[in-house]
């Protein structure tokens, strides 16, 4: 991982091609993989990132990028209400 040049684009991080793997394979101990991760149990950090990976195919289709219908309420954000 830290060999690659590419970096992402949002946070100068180095790309890694296989990243479900990277950690796995450097620890084969399931219960040091966990501490290393620091989300809990691997099950956990799995379920959580099937939930990130849905909600990111979800965020694809609504296309949060797209301007507005129409424009909002001038005082739509304003607090308190």
């Amino acid at each position: 991982m830290a060999g690659l040049l590419k970096t992402a684009d949002l946070v100068g991080l180095a790309v890694c091609k296989t990243p479900h793997e990277s950690m796995v394979k450097a620890e084969p101990d399931v219960k040091k993989l966990g501490e290393q991760l620091q989300g809990g149990q691997v099950k956990e950090v799995i379920l959580q990132a099937e939930k990130e990976l849905s909600l990111t195919r979800k965020t694809v289709q609504w296309k949060p990028w797209d301007p507005l219908v129409k424009e909002p309420p001038a005082n739509q954000w304003k607090w308190p209400v």
